[in-house]
């Protein structure tokens, strides 16, 4: 599953994702799912249950919550209502779960914006951060996923570099204020062709190189293993620089156990790191209905079942 196709479907869900105003779509009380929680803060998105937790945005929080889930990522949720998004705020806090990421501002696919230095473009994208540090503050997150978007074909790579981090310490700055972090995220290839970030180690040298705490690297599990495999001893170089995760196995972009990616292996070394962050969910179901979501959960049980 292509990113954009995922942002594209999680917009779907948003139009059939109404705020709950009456009964539970499923009643806590009676739910049989294991309920105990896992080791690491995995989290799910908005769609992943619908069909056991309901149609609605708290409905389903409820039921990752009730499903042994502390935390949770939604990439839309900076075009979210804003009633939508203080009610999701809220049914968090009474849950005790963690907002993960969401997409801190417009990426651009086929064309350069942050590579190429665009004044008018970084003004754009400088906008969209200090908009979105109102929508974290609102749904009490921490992490905003950052993109710098395409590669420009006119300019050297040394040059494009110098673009970005520019723009990033501009963003940097709009950030730290407030104990907000924006983490880049590296796309592969395959998915994303031209795109200008797409390895862990560009990402190391950005961050480095921006020099702030507001910048650090989103470590994607399945973008990674298609762009350079290695998986385990690039996570332990960048170590220092990633503030949080996404997964999906590959091939296919699904839970853990669908694909070739030894997860229990890598939860288990990052949990010996003592991670204490976030590791989104960023997958599709490998099988529809309530069976495919209930195979979601029993693939995250097995995978964190590492000691």
């Amino acid at each position: 599953m292509q990113r954009r196709k995922f942002i594209r479907n999680s917009i779907a869900t948003m139009g059939a994702s109404v705020i709950s105003t009456g009964a539970s779509a499923f009643n806590i009380t009676s739910f049989q799912e294991q309920k105990t929680s896992f080791r690491l803060n995995y989290a799910p998105h908005i769609g992943m249950f619908k069909e056991l937790g309901g149609k609605s945005v708290v409905d389903q929080l409820r039921f990752m919550a009730a499903s042994g889930f502390r935390a949770f990522e939604d990439n839309e949720m900076r075009n979210r209502p804003i009633a939508e998004q203080e009610q999701m705020a809220e049914t968090m806090a009474s849950l005790k779960m963690q907002m993960g990421v969401f997409v801190a501002h417009e990426i651009y696919w086929d064309k350069p914006n942050l590579a190429n230095g665009d004044s008018g473009l970084r003004d754009k994208f400088l906008q969209e951060i200090e908009d979105s540090v109102t929508v974290a503050k609102r749904v009490k997150a921490r992490w905003m996923t950052v993109v710098p978007g395409h590669v420009d074909p006119r300019l050297s790579v040394g040059y494009q570099t110098a673009n970005v981090i520019e723009s990033l310490k501009q963003a940097a700055a709009l950030l730290e204020p407030h104990g907000l972090i924006m983490v880049l995220e590296p796309l592969n290839f395959r998915d994303h062709p031209g795109m200008f970030l797409n390895r862990s180690d560009q990402a190391y040298e950005i961050c480095k190189a921006v020099d702030s705490s507001a910048c650090k690297i989103l470590f994607d599990v399945y973008h990674q293993q298609i762009q350079e495999g290695n998986l385990i001893p690039n996570i332990e170089a960048c170590w220092d620089e990633i503030a949080y995760f996404q997964m999906g196995d590959n091939p296919g972009r699904k839970e853990p156990y669908t694909g070739e990616i030894n997860y229990q292996n890598v939860f288990k070394y990052i949990y010996s790191r003592g991670f204490d962050g976030v590791l989104g969910m960023e997958h599709g179901n490998s099988l529809s209905g309530a069976e495919g979501e209930r195979k979601v959960i029993e693939a995250y049980r097995k995978a964190d079942n590492f000691m």
